[in-house]
C-alpha cells in the first residue's frame, strides 16, 4: 500500500516492479518550531504511514514518505503560486541544495515500533537560471506539486549541473533502501 499521492513515487516503483495499491495519506504538513528538515521529513512520513494504517487492515505493508528540498537553510516546499516558483528557482539558481527524502514502511497489523524508517540526502548543483527560463518553466504545469519548484526528471533537468547522492531521491524515493525495507516484511517486486 503506497500512502501517497506522488506520481514519481508510482512510477519509481513500477519501473522497479512492484504492484500496489495507493491510498494517499491526508496530513498537515505544517512545519513545527524548530523542526530541522530531516526531522520534518522523518515525521512527515511516520504520520503518513500511521494515517493509512488506520484505514487498511490485514496483512497490508504501508510505504509513504516525504521530501523536502533545503537551501541556505530554509526548507522549500511545493510552490504555493507564480511568483513562489520563480522565488525558488531564483533561490537555487547557480547553488548547491539538498534533497532530503524520508521514508516509513509498516505492517498495518502491527505496532507502530515494528515498523521501519530511513531517509537519503542528495546534493543537487543548480546551473545559473536566467529569469527568462525562470519565467517560460514557471509558466507551465510541471513547478506546482514539487518540492523546490523543479522536476529533476522533467523540463527541469536542463538546470541540472550535477547530482551528488541518489537520483531516485531527488525524484521523490530512494528505490534501493526502501527496496530493502519492504524485503524485511515479505514485500518484493512482482507482489500485490
Amino acid at each position: 500500500m503506497l500512502a501517497s499521492a506522488s506520481p514519481r513515487r508510482r512510477v519509481l516503483l513500477a519501473e522497479h516492479g512492484f504492484e500496489f495499491t495507493v491510498s494517499p495519506a491526508d496530513v498537515d504538513e505544517t512545519l513545527q518550531s524548530k523542526e530541522t528538515p530531516h526531522e520534518a521529513v522523518s515525521r512527515l512520513a511516520i504520520e503518513k504511514a500511521l494515517v493509512t494504517r488506520g484505514r487498511v487492515g490485514g496483512d497490508s505493508v504501508i510505504l509513504a514518505a516525504d521530501t523536502c528540498v533545503v537551501c541556505s537553510g530554509e526548507i522549500l516546499g511545493k510552490p504555493v503560486d507564480f511568483d513562489d516558483a520563480l522565488r525558488m528557482l531564483a533561490m537555487l539558481s547557480g547553488r548547491n541544495h539538498r534533497v532530503v527524502t524520508s521514508w516509513a514502511v509498516l505492517p498495518a497489523d502491527a505496532p507502530a515500533e515494528r515498523g521501519v524508517t530511513g531517509a537519503s540526502i542528495s546534493t543537487v548543483r543548480m546551473r545559473e537560471i536566467s529569469r527568462r527560463e525562470a519565467i517560460a518553466y514557471a509558466s507551465g504545469p510541471e513547478p506546482y506539486d514539487k518540492a523546490g519548484a523543479y522536476a529533476v526528471q522533467g523540463d527541469a533537468r536542463r538546470f541540472i549541473a550535477a547530482v551528488i547522492g541518489p537520483l531516485d531521491n531527488v525524484v521523490g524515493l530512494p528505490v534501493g533502501p526502501v527496496r530493502a525495507a519492504l524485503a524485511r516484511f515479505g514485500v518484493t517486486p512482482g507482489d500485490r
